[in-house]
């Protein structure tokens, strides 16, 4: 069988693409289309139907610009109601494409209209089955997503459908069956997903904690409901979007990749309801940047910490981007929703000061100045995911993970002085951009973060860091 998963690491995100003597599916497309579109046409295929797993959190599907280019018909599993024209599956209708065969199996869980689609070769052997949200290699699908929608649906309610949905629909297929989620390691989709990718289904059987055949229904609700974190502010708007409809990225690109003068950009930045986005490398904007400005870098996990940390999708965006990379910043902001970009500052930093702005900076020092400077009473702030922070953290630290810094900075102390950091950081001068856009600026970034630190004298929780091991 012929079926190619087309994965983007920055949104941990999976489509597939799978042709037949001339016809082709694509599965829960990217927002950007063109890609699927110069697959099909190099295999000399006609795009015939979009496969929709559910109505996305995490990322606007491209199905509605895909359609639209491609002549394919848009198909969603059994209670989809969505605005716009598109086929809604009975559980287990089938669909041919070319020699191939799509059976929609309704797996209500991780939302009510989730559904996974089994893969029938040309000799009628069953291949694969792309599973969606519904199981993860590794994990299934969280189940407080969608509650946020129905009044009456809770997570507890969700999950139960969930475990109903694995056992009747999932768990009795052939464990030679090649599993094929729609998301990996990183995703808030889930809570422990694995980094790989694909899976056999009796491998999943016997080391994914929600297939065990011995847990009961309570048992499953309370280990997949047990540390779930507050979903991305951004989730439920990229639900509405991708049920109501959205502007093509076409559109979005032309009204936003616009470069603007350092006056012009000043001008609109003074309106007082746009943000100015820097994501250059973090040594750049440590370096000098736009006061008053945020950065989140696009060379990390830009997108989801711009909808984690932004949260408003209609917000109005001013980008200091760096060269050349002006067209993916818009497309990745397009991947989650934010298609309000007002334009991008055109020669970068270097025509802002030349223009005769002023320039704000981070102060930053090393992990060996910051071993030297660090006593007993040092305040110091790890913006690190708790579990990071858990398993090693230097002594005394105060976990403050950037996720949640704009309902904690109220808690940061604004008197005394203190050393901030992450893992690498990254993440340290996000959080140390927000900060002194609220007026936060008693704070000394550390470079490298804990990866660095761990490398010093730095007293870290005990047999943890290597550095501290061997003087003890």
């Amino acid at each position: 069988m012929k079926i190619e998963q087309i994965y983007t690491g920055c949104i941990a995100q999976a489509a597939y693409y799978l042709e037949s003597n001339g016809e082709a599916a694509i599965f829960d497309p990217l927002r950007e289309v063109q890609p699927y579109l110069d697959k099909a046409q190099k295999d000399n295929a006609k795009i015939k139907y979009i496969f929709e797993t559910h109505f996305h959190a995490d990322f606007v599907s491209g199905h509605l610009d895909l359609a639209k280019k491609s002549g394919g018909k848009i198909v969603y599993g059994p209670t989809a109601n969505p605005e716009f024209e598109a086929i809604i599956a009975e559980d287990h209708q089938e669909f041919k494409v070319g020699n191939y065969t799509i059976k929609a199996l309704h797996t209500p869980g991780h939302t009510l209209e989730s559904t996974c689609y089994l893969l029938i070769d040309e000799n009628g052997k069953q291949h694969g089955i792309i599973t969606g949200d519904t199981l993860f290699i590794g994990d299934v699908g969280r189940p407080d997503l969608a509650q946020a929608l129905t009044e009456e649906l809770t997570q507890e309610k969700l999950a139960s459908y969930l475990f109903d949905s694995l056992r009747n629909k999932i768990m009795p297929l052939a464990d030679d069956l090649i599993v094929y989620p729609s998301h990996g390691a990183g995703s808030a989709c889930g809570k422990n997903m694995s980094k790989e990718t694909t899976d056999t289904l009796g491998n999943q059987k016997k080391s994914n904690y929600a297939l065990r055949a011995d847990m009961t229904k309570d048992e499953f609700i309370k280990e997949l409901l047990e540390g779930l974190g507050t979903p991305p502010a951004y989730f439920p708007q990229n639900v509405l979007l991708n049920i109501k409809g959205y502007e093509s990225l076409d559109t979005v690109m032309t009204k936003s990749k616009i470069a603007l003068s350092a006056n012009e950009f000043e001008a609109i930045a003074n309106q007082g309801d746009v943000v100015v986005l820097d994501v250059r490398h973090e040594n750049d904007f440590v370096k000098a940047h736009i006061p008053n400005s945020i950065f989140i870098g696009i060379q990390g996990n830009f997108a989801p910490w711009v909808g984690s940390l932004l949260r408003d999708v209609n917000q109005k965006l001013l980008l200091v981007i760096p060269e050349g990379r002006e067209e993916e910043t818009i497309t990745r902001l397009s991947r989650v929703g934010f298609d309000h970009v007002l334009g991008y500052l055109k020669g970068g930093i270097d025509s802002w000061t030349a223009a005769g702005f002023e320039t704000d900076s981070v102060p930053s020092i090393s992990p060996e100045t910051f071993a030297q400077q660090l006593t007993p009473d040092s305040l110091v702030i790890d913006a690190r995911k708790p579990g990071e922070f858990e398993a090693e953290h230097v002594e005394h630290a105060i976990n403050l993970p950037l996720d949640n810094v704009n309902e904690n900075f109220q808690s940061i102390p604004k008197e005394s002085t203190f050393f901030l950091h992450c893992a690498g950081g990254y993440r340290s001068v996000i959080m140390a951009s927000i900060l002194k856009s609220r007026g936060i600026h008693n704070f000394i970034n550390i470079e490298k973060g804990m990866n660095g630190i761990k490398q010093t004298s730095a007293p870290c929780t005990q047999f943890v860091c290597p550095s501290t091991q061997n003087k003890s």
